[in-house]
């Protein structure tokens, strides 16, 4: 891999680097690049305004193709995007889930019409989105979901619930998986449907986390309606689909979340530097592994994107899952170590700083998308062609 920018690669960053400059104004700047994980209720009217001032310059889902509203930005051009995002300490971004993860899976599983509906509204930052996969007893065993939908006249009837689904209460639409054959078993019979979160048949309970926030949420189902071409791909092959949109998720849409990393990272090291714990020889050592593990991340990252047309490979994005979240995990470790005893004092108002929101919402990445586990089993089972995990039996089955 090539890191140096070619020369129209060096004009793309300098045409990136002057609009920021123009436009991370005012309101805009104030925010100094909140809104990432953890953070991610912070500013939200305003984040919602600079989603519409990206797409007015043309900075939404600029690696999409041209036909669909997009840039047709290559990686490299990505990662330069994001890069010169988070030294402008840019707003964090609203519109990721539809433009990282609804978007690039209607681009390849969509019908033409749900491309015209739904695609213009994502680019300029008109309609957000939420997902709504894991249930209270379907998170990382996502096949077991048991939401159902069924086919009344010209529209779907959901029912169920669903857990974890970040912004749900500020989204205007939900990719959800949920089974449309009652008969089925695990991942068959399952469809991916888009539904409408403005309706009577959809109540949204905002989960409080540690972070005093409530990103994530509790959604019930109870006779919502969609219609009946709101569906991606074929009744039964939502299995397919989600799997893809997970897929996506752990591939360009990781690019951001690296160089927000890295500005963490930054930022911790200027503490530690300030505050004396750069020169203590175990701090030093873990600040430099963690240093060469981001790096060996992003390049891994890139690595596995070269000539990606469409979602990754599940063993490599389930490779990227189980290294980038251990990673922040850690990480979040070491900032409440480098802050030493000064990390347990949050003030009354529990104002949490940078650390501590990174500390504790880094609780949950080894969770989410796919624990620890399952990643390791899909590794083993798909990559090193270990024997698989023995599956329980059916009541009554002795064998």
């Amino acid at each position: 891999m090539e890191f140096a920018d070619s020369p129209e690669d060096a004009a793309f960053r300098q045409e990136v680097v002057s609009w920021l400059a123009e436009h991370v104004v005012g309101e805009f700047a104030e925010l100094g690049g909140r809104g990432g994980s953890g953070d991610e209720t912070f500013g939200f009217e305003v984040r919602r305004a600079w989603e519409r001032e990206l797409a007015i310059g043309g900075w939404t889902c600029i690696g999409w193709p041209v036909e669909y509203g997009g840039r047709g930005a290559s990686i490299a051009q990505q990662v330069i995007f994001f890069e010169e995002y988070v030294k402008a300490k840019a707003p964090g971004r609203v519109g990721v889930l539809g433009e990282g993860l609804l978007g690039p899976t209607l681009i390849h599983y969509g019908t033409e019409e749900q491309k015209k509906r739904f695609l213009p509204a994502i680019v300029a930052g008109e309609e957000l989105w939420s997902q709504g996969y894991s249930e209270p007893n379907a998170g990382s065993d996502l096949a077991s979901l048991s939401t159902k939908a069924e086919l009344d006249g010209d529209e779907w009837v959901i029912t169920g619930q669903k857990v974890w689904t970040s912004l749900a209460h500020q989204s205007d639409w939900c990719f959800v998986l949920c089974r449309t054959d009652p008969i089925s078993e695990r991942h068959k019979g399952l469809s991916y449907l888009l539904v409408p979160m403005d309706q009577p048949g959809i109540e949204i309970r905002p989960i409080r986390q540690l972070t005093d926030t409530s990103e994530f949420n509790e959604v019930f189902f109870d006779g919502a309606r969609t219609k009946k071409e709101n569906i991606v791909g074929e009744p039964g092959q939502g299995w397919t689909v989600g799997l893809a949109t997970l897929a996506f998720e752990r591939g360009v849409g990781l690019l951001g979340h690296l160089l927000s990393f890295r500005r963490e990272f930054d930022a911790l090291l200027a503490v530690a530097k300030e505050n004396g714990m750069s020169q203590r020889p175990i701090m030093r050592d873990r600040l430099t592994r963690s240093f060469v593990e981001l790096e060996i991340l992003r390049a891994t990252t890139l690595r596995s994107l070269t000539g990606v047309d469409g979602p990754a490979a599940a063993p490599e994005a389930s490779v990227l899952k189980l290294f980038w979240s251990t990673w922040h995990q850690q990480f979040g470790e070491l900032c409440m170590d480098i802050r030493g005893m000064e990390a347990t004092l949050v003030g009354d108002s529990y104002d949490l700083g940078q650390e501590h929101r990174t500390f504790l919402f880094s609780r949950s990445e080894t969770i989410y998308g796919g624990s620890n586990e399952i990643q390791k089993n899909i590794i083993g089972e798909r990559v090193l062609g270990l024997p698989s995990e023995p599956k329980p039996q059916p009541k009554g089955n002795p064998s």
